[in-house]
């Protein structure tokens, strides 16, 4: 009774805000990893920070997680939904976290499969069951909001989340209570598509109707993110640059005439940063604060990030290149292992922090062990380290094949820690070439994709990094750039609200309707 009683007190706030012409929404997050919880990649930055941003104007705003193993929740909200997989049921439960900054957290809980060592998989690869794990997770996002947590709007994410819009208009189809709510979808990154093949759907639940070329199929495979695509109200990526890139055959990964189809629904909005905790004057985990009114203590954030890699003392006064990522083709790590040689022949030092394909782990190990005191290398993933690294090092290098958006280069403008990126993606949209006539940009880019072309932009930055001047105007144009969640926050809002209109909503006026991104 006190969860009807829950119910139809929020469906009167929600009639009284639009009678009173108020623009608050409630807004549901789906994902499948989000910080302070849970991460693998930026997707968990954007899934803190964004519900963060939108609480703080005037928006409610929960967030779906799964309760992976090491989760601390609260209170058990539902001791049990009943979910049907197939052939068989399941139960997991409805946990309820602490609030942060406003956001409500809200976990599915079952044991069997998310208390595992990893979220998506483990050294032997990814888990098998991942399409009964994320079926279930969908389903259950969807009971939350019948049962627990009304929202005006679902906000899911990646393709982890593909199958709730698809279930939403086909199983759930009929149900008044969330049949018309609508569905913004943000593709974080094309290549993670879920992708498996035709007989996991009988196990997920997904009825064998759904295999056809309007929803599932996929050169003969069933593909979860087509799915979001397809049946979302309005679909979202991570910059503007990347909204052009993946309509076209180069970037589409096979789903160019799908997101094509869709062009008027689709929205590039750039990704923000989280300036409370990436900023270098309010940065606890770097040896000193510093700011561009006072960049002394950058040099010293140098000396103990050299210190902590191992970089020799006398090499103090050359340029220190960092690099922060995950290891894998996507982020030019093949033009790395190209030119690492030619690289090391220049007066530079480099640090090197991340995990990834064994290959790439390797070649780092080996350049760590070809140049000891020039070359440092830590195989890990720590948060703590990589904010050393943004705050001690020169140079910050990203020659990315492709990049959604990006979120190191970023940081790096704001300390003072020159980007060299490819432009593609939201590295294009983020960083501005230096032109020394006009002393305006903020890093060094190059377009073509090839070791050649990354050299000259890396020799570039250093030509000019031996110009104390220039180079302080570099870093202090890139200081000031703002890339605040505040106006993303906002272009969101406008995208749910025009989501809203077309499912018979409130209307959204002229003003507020997102301008769709097309090739």
């Amino acid at each position: 009774m006190k969860r009807v009683y829950a119910l139809k007190k929020r469906a009167r706030r929600r009639t009284s805000k639009e009678a009173s012409g108020e623009n608050t929404l409630r807004i549901l997050f789906v994902a499948s990893e989000g910080l302070p919880f849970s991460k693998t990649g930026g997707l968990a930055d954007v899934v803190e920070a964004l519900p963060k941003a939108l609480a703080a104007q005037g928006h409610e705003v929960a967030v779906v997680l799964p309760r992976y193993r090491g989760t601390k929740t609260g209170t058990v909200v539902l001791p049990s939904l009943t979910i049907s997989l197939g052939n068989r049921l399941l139960f997991p439960a409805i946990l309820d976290g602490t609030q942060i900054s406003g956001v409500r957290y809200l976990f599915v809980d079952d044991p069997g499969f998310f208390d595992r060592d990893g979220l998506y998989g483990n050294n032997s690869g990814d888990f098998p069951d991942n399409p009964e794990r994320y079926s279930e997770f969908c389903r259950a996002a969807i009971e939350i909001v019948k049962h627990i947590w009304p929202a005006d709007v679902i906000h899911c994410h990646d393709w982890q989340t593909g199958l709730l819009p698809l279930l939403l208009r086909t199983s759930y189809g009929d149900d008044p209570s969330v049949k018309d709510i609508p569905v913004v979808f943000t593709i974080h990154n094309l290549g993670y598509q879920g992708l498996f093949p035709r007989e996991v759907l009988s196990r997920a639940g997904i009825p064998d109707m759904l295999f056809n070329d309007a929803a599932l199929e996929f050169y003969g495979n069933a593909n979860f993110l087509k799915a979001g695509l397809l049946y979302s109200d309005y679909l979202t990526t991570v910059s503007r640059r990347y909204a052009q890139e993946i309509q076209t055959p180069e970037y589409g990964h096979a789903l160019d005439g799908v997101i094509r189809s869709r062009a008027d629904r689709l929205v590039g909005i750039l990704n923000g940063v989280d300036y409370s905790a990436w900023s270098p004057d309010k940065d606890k985990l770097i040896a000193v604060k510093y700011s561009a009114k006072d960049m002394s203590g950058k040099q010293v954030c140098k000396q103990a990030v050299m210190e902590l890699f191992g970089i020799a003392p006398e090499y103090s006064s050359r340029p220190l290149i960092g690099i922060v990522s995950r290891f894998a083709d996507q982020k030019g790590f093949d033009l790395i292992a190209e030119k690492a040689l030619e690289l090391m022949k220049e007066e530079v030092s480099i640090v090197v922090l991340g995990t990834g394909e064994r290959r790439y782990e390797e070649l780092f190990q080996a350049l760590g062990d070809a140049f000891p005191g020039r070359a440092g290398v830590k195989i890990a993933f720590s948060n703590e380290i990589a904010h050393k690294i943004e705050a001690g090092a020169d140079m910050f290098l990203m020659p990315s094949r492709y990049e959604p958006c990006g979120l190191n280069q970023i940081y790096s403008l704001k300390y003072g820690t020159v980007p060299i990126v490819r432009s593609t993606g939201g590295l294009d949209d983020t960083v501005e070439p230096f032109d020394l006539e006009h002393g305006t940009g903020t890093g060094f880019k190059f377009a073509e994709y090839s070791g050649g072309a990354m050299m000259y932009a890396i020799r570039q930055a250093l030509h000019h990094c031996t110009d104390e001047r220039i180079w302080r105007r570099i870093q202090l144009n890139g200081m000031a750039k703002d890339f605040s969640w505040k106006a993303p926050a906002a272009e969101y809002a406008k995208v749910y609200e025009a989501a809203l209109a077309l499912r018979g909503g409130r209307q959204a006026s002229r003003n507020q309707m997102p301008v769709a991104t097309s090739n």
